[in-house]
């Protein structure tokens, strides 16, 4: 492929190219370059794939399809003289009940198998405990990249903080970053031993140190990318990185899970990220030359996402967005038996369902839903308590109408928590409704609620009701919650600790298949948003 073509064809983003020559002239004092020599780099990049090795339902995405599409990629750079380098943004655990139910086993060696070269350690890579990570990084069989996690006790990486790959005559030094909000959001259970420190303080620290090291910086992230960096109640993303910290040529994320089709350019740092899930497989090509990036190319490339048109019937039918990508035969084989046997675990039915039950993470983050009221009054009554309270990021999914199975929990609720509850006083149960209602809308920590109604006024709660009774002073009043709110997760208050908490041991998927099995067939209207707690 000819330079000249490609720089014709992609004149725009030429441009933003050209703005990261600064970062890229701070090279090693003795660089390995030739004078005058291009070099042609390609980044792949994918982020969040959250359990999706195979592919969905409409045949779309799929870790099998994905191969095809690498190594062709890599052939085509090959052919061109290039070199090419494979990241992920991390977030490979939890979202598919056959991935979950097996460690993420499919998942890890399917990357192994297309030959990833590093990744960083994204949140819910602490949805386990450390020896099941440890257990994941030796299936995958690449750098497992974060600066900012540290052994508590020696104060070093968890893993590695970063890794410098030799491609043909350059140095390039990929840098691992996690957000800061994995201590709130990652289960406080399996972070014991664990420290997380800014990642943009880290890497004000160690980037001066790899501009020393290597001819280009690439952070691999998993902080988010927040427009204009405005990142709410989230802690800040990549566009903050950016434009904090000097020096760095690319950032490959994720975190956030939104499409980036065209680079972000921050202070002279691109940003990219491809959606979630391998929906999408990044591709940057630049060119080095002389010290400086010259010129480069982004797209976001579908991995057989279609798209709905009208047939010459006026029948609405699905249709590849651009060709198919075959599946590999070889990478099939390898995931196949994994499929199977989550499939003949999750197959079960459980019950029906008269109406759809709203889990969508937009949705669901931002209002009271019939699908968080159900989860709540599931644990409420598996502990015979009189509040129930669930944190919406911990909710995954819609449970749709019809038939429900094993897998269809599951997917709602895939992180294999403890439903717990703690007795508390009236002056306790304000305080704790009162940090529970004020989180804030658009985060995981959005809460959902049952069996209470409140007013929240200037941080605090108000005029409570529990099951439609004032609260009476004398009285003690026991909230259920999973254990991972009840570690601190979320940022809710920690309650582990208080003399009446209790974990009951009941894995809140089982205990929802339970409820679903008692209460089948699921009534809606039942669970119908109220309003009961006005924020």
């Amino acid at each position: 492929m000819k330079l000249q073509k490609r720089f014709i064809a992609n004149l725009a983003i030429t441009g933003v190219a050209l703005s990261v020559t600064a970062c890229s002239m701070m090279g090693p004092q003795q660089p390995d370059w030739k004078e005058d020599k291009e070099y042609r780099v390609t980044i792949l990049h994918t982020n969040d794939h959250h359990g999706r090795f195979w592919q969905n339902s409409k045949g779309e995405y799929g870790m099998a399809a994905r191969k095809t599409l690498i190594d062709n990629i890599r052939e085509e750079v090959a052919l061109d003289d290039g070199n090419s380098l494979l990241l992920s943004g991390g977030d490979i655990n939890t979202g598919v009940p056959e991935s979950d139910l097996q460690d993420a086993e499919p998942d890890f060696r399917g990357m192994n198998m297309l030959k990833y070269d590093a990744m960083a350690l994204g949140n819910h890579e602490f949805d386990n405990p450390l020896s099941v990570l440890k257990k994941q990084h030796d299936w995958a069989g690449f750098p497992f990249l974060s600066a900012n996690i540290l052994d508590a006790k020696t104060g070093k990486p968890l893993f590695e903080a970063y890794k410098i790959f030799q491609v043909n005559d350059l140095k390039i030094a990929v840098m691992g970053l996690t957000t800061d909000d994995t201590a709130k959001l990652g289960n406080p259970e399996f972070l014991e031993g664990i420290r997380i420190e800014s990642p943009i303080t880290v890497a004000q620290k160690l980037v001066p140190e790899l501009r020393k090291k290597a001819d280009i910086v690439i952070a691999v992230t998993h902080m988010g990318h927040y427009d204009n960096g405005n990142h709410g109640g989230n802690a800040p993303g990549d566009v903050t990185l950016a434009r904090t910290v000097p020096g760095i040529d690319i950032v490959v994320g994720g975190h956030s899970q939104n499409p980036l089709f065209q680079p972000d350019e921050q202070n002279g740092t691109l940003i990219l990220q491809a959606h979630e899930w391998g929906k999408y497989v990044g591709r940057l090509d630049f060119v080095y030359k002389n010290g400086a990036i010259v010129w480069s190319e982004y797209k976001l490339i579908p991995v057989n996402l279609k798209k709905k048109v009208k047939d010459a019937e006026g029948n609405s039918v699905r249709v590849f967005i651009e060709d198919e990508i075959a599946q590999d035969p070889t990478m099939l084989e390898m995931l196949s038996p994994y499929q199977e046997r989550g499939q003949t675990e999750l197959g079960v039915e459980i019950g029906f369902s008269n109406d759809d039950f709203i889990g969508d993470r937009s949705v669901v983050r931002n209002q009271e839903t019939n699908l968080g009221n159900l989860i709540s009054t599931a644990m409420r009554e598996k502990v015979s308590a009189d509040i129930g309270v669930m944190n919406s990021g911990g909710i995954r999914d819609n449970l749709e109408a019809g038939i429900v199975t094993y897998k269809s929990v599951l997917k709602v609720q895939p992180f294999g928590n403890m439903v717990s509850y703690v007795d508390f006083t009236a002056a306790e149960l304000t305080d704790y409704l009162s940090a529970a209602a004020a989180k804030q809308a658009g985060t995981g920590a959005f809460a959902q609620f049952d069996g209470v109604s409140l007013t929240l006024k200037d941080g605090k709660a108000t005029n409570i009701k529990v099951n439609g009774m004032a609260l009476i002073s004398d009285k003690m009043y026991r909230i259920a919650m999973n254990n991972y709110t009840a570690s601190g997760g979320d940022g809710y208050p920690k309650i582990t600790e208080h003399a009446n908490y209790v974990n009951s041991g009941y894995v809140d998927a089982d205990v929802l298949v339970e409820y679903i099995q008692n209460n089948s067939p699921l009534d809606g209207a039942k669970f119908a948003p109220t309003g009961a707690v006005k924020r």
